[in-house]
């Protein structure tokens, strides 16, 4: 039980429902997912089974999101599922008002995350605080967003196409276009179609999802863990350095064959000659190698 699942969630549930239908149905407990999806959202939600859990920090890539836009209606939790806190008639707002607003959100922004969301401040989660009936003011994030295209506009529904980095809440856009415009605005419905190397076309749905266990196996539909480290460079080395790599030894970069010359804090990918993934790395430039970020092939003894 060691790899990635490529998970089509259904709007309606939880990320955490997700990984516990997975824990259940695999007999795995170690399952973890690369990043929450609100439980309106739906689209590719990418959970590690395993050794594939601990391999989800190394998901590189934009993130792209679809999401539909109502215009005149403004929520506390900035989505369909909050509480009204204002309305306003959104008619005299056309597509090229729209369009020039989009695009001060593109490129390095700083965004202030929803009230309602995980973050956490002082220890509790920013939504624990808002339910409570304490003010919450996020402070604001740098995120970066690649582009924000408009899809369709049949008032007062915008639907919009955005291509961003992680850590980036489509809710806070959704809501800032809203201000801009003078209107209020909140996000009625999200669906994520990419994550990294991940895309939405080759998802398996959770509500098939048992019954292709049953007829396929975990082994089919499992993903090799490495699938979510496609960005970084691969090295291969010899067996007698396979126990070095598993004992959390550093490797110096002269014992390799590398084409290019590494940068400082670069990650790579570590194999044996076999194919076998050992290790994720980072190139430390003061010593000269690369030392162990993440090991996953088993200790050896030495």
């Amino acid at each position: 039980m060691d790899g990635i699942l490529n998970l089509n969630k259904p709007s309606g549930v939880t990320s955490f429902y997700a990984i516990a239908l997975v824990r259940r149905l695999s007999g795995e407990r170690r399952v973890g997912h690369a990043g929450t999806l609100d439980p309106l959202a739906s689209g590719v939600q990418i959970i590690g089974a395993g050794k594939g859990a601990r391999a989800l920090e190394f998901i590189s890539g934009t993130k792209v999101y679809r999401a539909s836009i109502e215009l005149g209606v403004t929520t506390d939790t900035y989505d369909a599922e909050g509480r009204v806190t204002g309305t306003k008639d959104p008619s005299g707002v056309i597509l090229e008002d729209i369009r020039i607003a989009l695009k001060k959100f593109e490129g390095e922004v700083q965004q202030v995350p929803p009230a309602y969301s995980a973050i956490k401040q002082g220890g509790r989660r920013l939504y624990e605080l808002a339910r409570a009936g304490t003010p919450v003011i996020a402070p604001p994030r740098p995120v970066v967003i690649h582009r924000i295209e408009v899809v369709c506009w049949d008032p007062p529904v915008l639907d919009i196409e955005v291509e961003c980095g992680r850590g980036t809440y489509i809710r806070s856009i959704a809501h800032d276009l809203g201000q801009d415009l003078g209107c209020g605005a909140h996000l009625r419905a999200l669906q994520r179609v990419k994550d990294g190397p991940f895309c939405l076309a080759k998802a398996i749905s959770l509500e098939e999802l048992p019954d292709k266990i049953e007829r396929e196996g975990w082994h089919d539909i499992l993903l090799p863990i490495d699938a979510a480290m496609g960005s970084l460079r691969s090295v291969v080395v010899d067996d007698e350095y396979i126990k070095t790599v598993a004992n959390g030894v550093a490797l110096p970069v002269e014992l390799l064959s590398l084409e290019l010359s590494p940068k400082d804090s670069e990650l790579f990918r570590i194999y044996s000659n076999q194919g076998v993934l050992l290790a994720v790395t980072q190139y430390n430039s003061a010593e000269l190698a690369l030392k162990p970020r993440k090991v996953f092939a088993q200790r050896a003894d030495t």
